[in-house]
């Protein structure tokens, strides 16, 4: 069987199947989310709240030094954890994983333990930990070499590494502690250095990033600028000496942006702007033709009869304009009217200019994994089913070439469709399960809240029933994220004063 046919056996499957659950079995989704809390327990590997709340009182005890308190407590913990393996291995799916950020007052005692004790009384066996964000990184201040400030700046933690000290706690109660990063967002804090404005991507209207995000707190960069590749190297360098039980890489696009610009349409919408993917998108000629017509066409947009007329003068010993990707026409340009050349190069030329823009991903996706396949720490990336859509002639304006990153990698889909029902969230699972090639490991994101709907989304009991009837091969699920299950402790830890 060809693969376009399997493909679309597999579309007309999916469809079936969704057809069914949304419209035959609507009536019964909502029991998914009301089942009794010591059948949830069963399912998800979840403990009951009297064990929970009996592991807190101890945890409390054990923070006033009373010895006999920290030797049950810690006892409770690895006992739990080890039950949690246990659990997991006989229960779909077999990594539960949650997206956690960490705020400088969790440098207080107890907390990161409270943190990863509710981790693991909901089930998970994986933590997800933001380490790189919003142009900082969780790195101890006396020991952060990267051009990014701390995320803990509080006079007297120079030297706390709440990083390490995370990734030991997650580890004696069973998790494995992945460490979660923006990749080509570098944050507003890097914008702000002069010696680094020449690695900001630039757009062919006079933009930089940082101008074309609603909040202005993200920059991303150009992938092809060495300095910010160096820049990142070292950062994830720092991260890995840690020694996470993985890397994800989040944020590994170009900006989204609103309105009719959410759609690259013309080549002054790509980030091509920039010294560095300029020079890069140059050397992708291979004739002085080629270079002719790709230095046009960027400046204008567009090139006319006339310019390939006046390339053809110029360069009169060469044959056909060249470019890396281009298999030039059987018959002779010299036979053609320009008129009949010119719509098929400047389509060409803009097909070039996006699998450029495209290319500097890839290529720094390959770059920042790099010191974690040299260590043998499992590396994945993170991204949105819908980022690499072509829309009429146009394309995403994030312009993320998910389909094209290594199949060696962990796939994290963000499955975050807001429709009321599982249609469209499985929807953007069938999308990639479509689109992946045999044994990439897909590990879908889903959003939500235990026991309730949240932001037009079902509970992630409802979502969890519904991946697993669709796509049971699945290996695992998270759930973004910590802050949505624990709101208020959430705000609490956001905004608290360090004592």
């Amino acid at each position: 069987m060809s693969n376009h046919s399997l493909n679309v056996t597999r579309s007309t499957l999916f469809w079936r199947w969704l057809f069914a659950v949304v419209f035959t079995s609507s009536s019964l989704l909502p029991n998914f989310g009301s089942e009794p809390a010591s059948a949830q327990a069963t399912e998800y590997c979840q403990l009951s709240s009297a064990t929970a709340q009996e592991k807190e009182k101890l945890r409390l005890s054990a923070l006033k030094d009373k010895e006999d308190a920290q030797t049950r407590y810690q006892n409770m913990v690895e006992k739990q954890g080890q039950e949690l393996q246990e659990c997991r291995t006989r229960t779909w799916p077999q990594i539960q994983a949650i997206w956690l950020r960490l705020y400088p007052c969790d440098i207080q005692p107890g907390t990161i333990d409270q943190i990863m004790d509710r981790i693991v009384n909901r089930g998970y066996n994986q933590v997800y930990l933001e380490v790189f964000y919003d142009g900082q990184v969780l790195l101890p201040a006396r020991a952060n070499p990267t051009v990014w400030p701390s995320v803990i700046r509080t006079p007297g933690a120079e030297n706390i590494d709440i990083l390490a000290t995370a990734i030991k706690k997650g580890r004696e109660r069973g998790l494995k502690v992945y460490a979660w990063m923006f990749t080509t967002n570098f944050g507003y804090t890097y914008a702000q250095r002069r010696d680094r404005e020449s690695a900001i991507a630039r757009n062919g209207k006079g933009q930089t990033s940082l101008y074309v995000v609603d909040n202005g707190s993200q920059v991303f960069i150009d992938p092809y600028n060495s300095q910010a590749k160096r820049d990142y190297y070292q950062l994830v360098q720092e991260v890995l000496r840690r020694r996470p039980d993985g890397l994800l890489l989040d944020y590994v696009r170009y900006p989204r942006q609103a309105g009719s610009d959410s759609i690259a349409t013309k080549v002054s919408d790509l980030w091509l702007f920039s010294p560095a993917t300029q020079e890069a998108l140059f050397k992708r000629a291979q004739n002085y033709k080629g270079l002719d017509l790709i230095r046009r066409f960027l400046s204008k947009g567009y090139v006319t009869g006339g310019d390939i007329t006046e390339v053809d003068k110029l360069y009169p010993q060469e044959g056909e304009p060249l470019w890396q990707g281009r298999i030039p026409p059987l018959a002779p340009s010299s036979i053609l009217p320009v008129t009949n050349r010119q719509p098929l190069l400047q389509w060409q030329l803009w097909q070039l200019a996006v699998a450029h823009a495209m290319q500097g991903i890839l290529d720094f996706v390959t770059l920042a994994t790099y010191p974690a396949k040299q260590q043998g720490i499992p590396a994945g990336v993170v991204f949105f089913p819908d980022g690499n859509q072509t829309v009429g002639q146009g394309y995403d304006s994030r312009l993320q070439p998910w389909d094209r990153f290594p199949t060696t990698l962990e796939w994290h889909p963000m499955s975050y469709g807001t429709c009321g029902n599982v249609s469209c969230i499985v929807a953007q699972v069938q999308r990639v399960l479509s689109m992946a090639k045999p044994g990439t490991q897909i590990m879908p994101a889903i959003a939500g809240q235990w026991g309730k709907s949240v932001s037009n989304r079902p509970s992630l009991e409802v979502q969890m029933q519904a991946l697993r009837q669709f796509a049971p091969q699945l290996k695992g699920v998270s759930h973004f994220a910590y802050s949505w299950q624990y709101p208020e402790s959430d705000s609490d830890r956001k905004f608290c004063r360090v004592k």
